[in-house]
């Protein structure tokens, strides 16, 4: 990793991993993390790094141009993770997503052009593919969203394939399948349903349980982007899958038994409107490239609960 990078959305869930392994990794690399501090963003993520010289934080809106210019000074690269991401948010009200997703990805796409930065990493996600019941996506494929979340990141993705066709802009743009693991906010399945067990509540299944998902470790993810950014092709996408693929049933039972509790647990409730039946990536793509995840899903998952179990003041606090 070259010495100075900034990261958008550092204080969120998977922004907040990637920079401890970054830091970790490389002992030459200083990170500047630009972060509005939403809901979703938390400083506290990021405590153990607050006098690291290594490390700085400015807070602000990737929509901000002023702010932008200013903390992408001095940076090669881009590792754009921000971004409002919960889809029952966005079928609530979608503004916010568009805004931040749409708006400001074009915001930082003109500073890093202007900047001459070599190289901006996107950080989109399978959902921009929308549902498919038999196969994988390749990243050939047409961009399908069906909810307004989606739909603001392929948005997004065309923004910043449109900056390196037009601007010869440095780009490479990730397309990971549901991350989990340490940092993530009690509203997405996996954290949601581990609090609401911990504090003896119902876990509300959508519908009849049968949508499917593609789970990946959120370290492999970082361990992921960080090699594309290195090993990638510059104008290149790549679909970064867990290759665990479940049922959101079978993924509430799998989490009832690691923290040995009944089916009882489980409320089936109204499905969501447009709610996508199953996503899956094919990753031949980045496997060629020569990479391989490291975590087993079922020791991560564990590994996750007991993490949520050890760390009840972080969530109780969001979840209040």
């Amino acid at each position: 990793m070259k010495n100075k990078i900034l990261v958008t959305g550092g204080a969120g869930f998977i922004g907040s991993n990637f920079i401890h392994y970054i830091l970790d990794k490389y002992p030459d690399c200083k990170v500047v993390n630009l972060d509005k501090l939403t809901y979703a963003g938390r400083k506290e993520n990021l405590k153990d790094l607050e006098h690291n010289p290594r490390y700085s934080f400015i807070k602000g809106d990737v929509c901000d141009s002023k702010i932008v210019a200013k903390a992408i000074k001095g940076c090669e690269r881009i590792v754009h993770f921000a971004a409002e991401s919960h889809v029952d948010r966005s079928i609530a009200d979608a503004r916010e997503f568009i805004h931040t997703n749409v708006l400001g990805t074009h915001v930082l796409l003109e500073a890093a052009r202007k900047q001459k930065i070599s190289l901006f990493c996107h950080i989109s996600t399978d959902e921009v593919y929308g549902s498919r019941m038999k196969g994988s996506f390749k990243e050939t494929d047409a961009l399908e969203p069906s909810s307004p979340y989606s739909a603001s990141k392929a948005a997004a993705d065309h923004q910043v394939i449109s900056y390196y066709i037009t601007y010869k802009l440095p780009i490479i743009i990730i397309r990971p399948t549901n991350n989990f693991g340490p940092f993530q906010f009690p509203e997405k399945i996996i954290p949601l349903f581990v609090t609401n067990i911990l504090e003896g509540k119902k876990v509300p299944v959508y519908g009849d349980g049968q949508n499917v998902r593609d789970w990946l470790y959120v370290l492999d993810c970082c361990a992921a982007i960080d090699f594309i950014v290195h090993k990638g092709k510059i104008g290149e996408i790549y679909n970064l899958a867990g290759k665990n693929e479940m049922k959101n049933l079978d993924l509430t039972r799998l989490i009832l038994d690691i923290m040995n509790q009944s089916e009882s647990f489980i409320k089936f409730v109204k499905d969501r409107p447009g709610h996508d039946r199953r996503y899956s990536l094919d990753n031949t793509k980045l496997k060629k490239l020569g990479f391989i995840s490291q975590h087993d899903f079922t020791k991560a998952l564990q590994d996750t609960v007991e993490w949520y179990r050890n760390n009840r003041k972080w969530w109780k606090a969001l979840k209040s």
